[in-house]
């Protein structure tokens, strides 16, 4: 079974396609399996004042949803469509993420840091903020992110653990083994919270060049036992399972034999292929 538990469509508004030109595509290319999972409406900042086109609108929220089952129906027997949401996590802003979790029947949801405060780490717009900074400090407070979004039970998979180093900035080499500190306390709290973590492709194609995350961490992980998927982080239908050779490639080298799939919020093993 081939499958790409990452994509995102039009509604979100910095990709393109829509669901179902996703679905299609999967069809087109041999997947077994597709995830629909975009981003989650923006809670903590006002849309209206903030950087456009960061996610679908709170309002849009409704719709597709119904549009992700209905085509689950649609293609029921070409291909096994999975409808998700990439669940932000935000500090302090755990009763409104959780209302939205618990108010559709979700197959899986994943859980991803992109903000620290107001400040979207993964957002090329945004890169200005890394200027003065303590870039150690910085991922101190990412991974603490990311340990207290797994503990919050919200989440499915967590995703692209390691997107802080998306534009290439890393602590200083005389920090790395406080930084491997910080990447271990994160995954063993995804590891306790007994969640899966996917290897997300798309960081090939960013200035960071490596997937999220890197092999040091699912080495890692793999030895604590965390089950793992994979997903391409599609924003455009041709996109779809871009470099997830690569990513199944990588897996198998480590030893990974196994991917997690999801419905209805239940996890199944499937062969890695």
């Amino acid at each position: 079974m081939l499958i790409d538990y990452h994509t995102h469509h039009k509604r979100c508004g910095h990709a393109v396609g829509t669901l179902e030109q996703y679905v299609q595509r999967g069809i087109e290319i041999g997947l077994s399996q597709i995830g629909l999972s975009d981003h989650m409406p923006l809670l903590h900042v006002d849309p209206a004042t903030y950087y456009p086109e960061m996610a679908m609108p709170m309002e849009e929220l409704p719709r597709y949803v119904e549009e992700a089952f209905t085509l689950k129906e649609k293609y029921r027997g070409q291909i096994e469509v999975r409808v998700g949401l990439e669940g932000d996590y935000i500090e302090g802003w755990e009763q409104e993420i959780e209302k939205i979790v618990k108010a559709y029947p979700w197959d899986y949801v994943i859980g991803s840091v992109h903000f620290l405060g107001e400040w979207d780490v993964s957002d090329f717009r945004q890169v200005h903020n890394w200027e003065g900074q303590d870039v150690f400090a910085v991922y101190e407070r990412y991974y603490d992110a990311v340990a207290k979004a797994a503990k919050t039970g919200f989440y499915d998979i967590m995703g692209h653990l390691d997107v802080i180093k998306r534009f290439g900035n890393h602590p200083d080499i005389s920090r790395q083994e406080e930084t491997i500190r910080l990447e271990h306390q994160a995954l063993s709290a995804v590891a306790e919270a007994g969640v899966a973590m996917e290897l997300n492709s798309s960081g090939l194609s960013k200035p960071c060049a490596e997937m999220f995350p890197s092999r040091r961490m699912l080495e890692a992980a793999l030895q604590m036992g965390i089950p793992l998927t994979v997903g391409s982080d599609a924003h455009d239908p041709l996109k779809l399972s871009e470099n997830l050779d690569h990513a199944r490639s990588l897996l198998h080298d480590i030893g990974v034999r196994e991917l997690a799939t999801f419905e209805q919020r239940k996890r199944t093993m499937i062969p890695l292929e």
